[in-house]
């Protein structure tokens, strides 16, 4: 396909970028260091690190694995903890000294956790004592020979440190018992690492910097094998994106968990690279306290997800916020509405940019523009040096402007399946480009537009329905908060639509949403059925869980 879409990229934005400008994730953080030292590289619960500490720090760690724990090049240690200083302490010591990051979600149950450090061939762990307890019940049906223990309090200051542990542990109980024989505290492990110097390792483009796990809503979760080069590609073409518009100093809120692909990439290290500051949170569930933690900075960019935005613009206290420095706002992981997108241009001034991509991409394959003065309703166009097409069932491209699978190839695309040839071979085609198994449309400007997942289609009497659309509308009503549309069956139409809805007014009726949806959708893909909920099932990082629903006993 011919690249329409470069014609349309802002002033600034090459079509290509420099692979060659770093042999790793490694050689990219000295740089970073070494020109930006004495700045705040990370925050987390108001205590700061600098550049100069966090290469301090994270060599520690990684000659620890050196030194004591005796790992070899290309080991797997996994991390699993919510956003807290540990984490890029841990995230680039690891990765300095040559070795391939598992990253763990710290909610994932017994049977999540054994298969992913199982599959992944893990030896090592570093884990917040919260989830200690999981670990110990599964632990011995996994590779893990070393386990390094942190408390969520560890890397701040004394007295707020001890405060914080004992609030956790022993007021908010917050700490279920465990027994792990062999554990250390990673405190301990750090001092220890402090000792021996962090030895040059050499590692290069093809070396493994992550096993990122996906597929869980879709079945088996599988390690998509994201090599120094593919992480290398996806920082250097989101700064390329962005450069023309960064400030010299910025402060990034970063919500989304880290151990996610989104956050991991656009978050932590492609702003690393520009010598920003993160400020990392937490507990983003927690929408008040969120909100007043990140009052308490200038911060100039933000990126979330759908349900996060909407979580925000329906707090009055985030409208009171100082926002006069925001300038990028990034939204990704899930579709952005339009009705968000429009409360979060009027609230904040800042145009709510969407982008997309998949763990498979590292993750960004496509962007909109940052210039763009409105929400377009598209995942915008493919970013430097990846190609877009739009292919069918078989695999042959199709005209512009018509409906097929959207298909990726890029240096970012991922290597492949960790052990799973059969299913890298799915999904990675003979030329080189990636399905990503959701229904796409290309205009004449090269701006392309999700219709939906392919699984996540409704089939009513032959016509095609798509939640995104439903979903769409409905987020257009004053009294909705959140919904989702799924499939059920019908014994006339073969599918219908059904509708979970999450209510801002307590005074919503179904009468009511009917109206508003005959009013903006074909009849055919009016909602057959309503459910009202307290709150609808979702991801880690806040994605609806459609199928959660579609799967539900009637």
């Amino acid at each position: 396909m011919e690249k329409i879409w470069l014609k349309h990229y802002p002033a600034g934005v090459p079509a290509e970028i420099d692979l060659d400008e770093f042999r790793s994730i490694g050689d990219l953080f000295a740089r970073s260091v070494k020109l930006y030292g004495p700045r705040k590289a990370y925050i987390n619960m108001d205590k700061a690190i600098t550049y100069a500490e966090l290469d301090r720090l994270s060599a520690a760690f990684g000659s620890y694995c050196q030194s004591v724990l005796k790992l070899p090049k290309g080991a797997r240690i996994a991390l699993m903890m919510p956003n807290l200083l540990q984490y890029p302490v841990c995230l680039y010591g690891a990765l300095r000294a040559g070795y391939t990051v598992v990253n763990c979600n710290p909610l994932y149950t017994e049977r999540e956790l054994e298969h992913q450090l199982k599959d992944s061939g893990a030896e090592a762990i570093v884990i917040v004592e919260n989830f200690a307890h999981v670990l110990e019940n599964v632990i011995a049906r996994t590779p893990i020979k070393h386990v390094l223990v942190t408390q969520l309090g560890d890397m701040l200051d004394f007295p707020k440190r001890l405060i914080v542990n004992v609030v956790i542990k022993y007021v908010k109980k917050m700490v279920p018992a465990w027994k792990l024989p062999i554990a250390i505290q990673l405190s301990d492990a750090l001092t220890k690492g402090a000792r021996s110097p962090l030895q040059p390792v050499e590692v290069g483009h093809d070396d493994l910097a992550f096993l990122q796990y996906t597929g869980g809503t879709t079945g088996v979760s599988k390690g998509a094998m994201l090599t120094h080069r593919n992480i290398i590609a996806n920082l250097q073409q989101a700064h390329a994106w962005i450069a023309p518009f960064l400030r010299e100093e910025e402060i990034i809120i970063t919500a989304l968990p880290l151990y996610h692909i989104f956050a991991l990439t656009a978050n932590c290290l492609t702003f690393f690279k520009i010598g920003a500051t993160n400020v990392l949170i937490t507990n983003p569930r927690d929408i008040p306290g969120f909100i007043k933690e990140i009052g308490k900075y200038k911060f100039s960019t933000i990126t979330g997800v759908n349900t996060l935005f909407n979580a925000m613009v329906n707090n009055p206290d985030f409208a009171k916020l100082d926002l006069s420095q925001l300038h990028l706002t990034l939204g990704g992981g899930m579709a952005v509405q339009r009705a968000v997108a429009e409360r979060w241009k009027q609230i904040t001034g800042a145009t709510l940019i969407e982008a997309y991509g998949l763990t498979e991409t590292s993750p960004a394959a496509t962007m909109n523009p940052i210039d763009i003065i409105e929400y377009n309703g598209t995942i915008g166009l493919p970013i430097s040096s990846t190609e877009v097409a739009i292919r069918d069932d078989d695999g042959k491209d199709l005209a512009l402007g018509e409906r097929g699978e959207l298909c990726i190839r890029g240096p970012q695309v991922m290597k492949g399946y960790w052990n799973r040839p059969e299913e890298t071979a799915k999904v990675i085609m003979a030329d080189g480009f990636l399905r990503t198994g959701d229904v796409a449309i290309m205009d004449s400007s090269g701006y392309v537009k999700i219709v939906d997942r392919k699984k996540d289609m409704i089939l009513v009497s032959g016509f095609n329905v798509y939640p995104n659309e439903i979903e769409d509308v409905l987020a257009m009503h004053p009294g909705v908060l959140e919904s989702a549309a799924v499939g059920v069956p019908d014994p006339k139409t073969g599918e219908a639509v059904k509708i979970y809805v999450v209510k801002k007014d307590p005074n919503l009726t179904e009468a009511a949403l009917l109206e508003h949806c005959r009013a903006n959708l074909t009849a055919y893909k009016v909602p057959r059925q309503i459910a009202f909920r307290n709150d609808l099932p979702k991801t880690n990082v806040g994605k609806i869980l459609r199928r959660e629903l579609r799967d539900e006993k009637a």
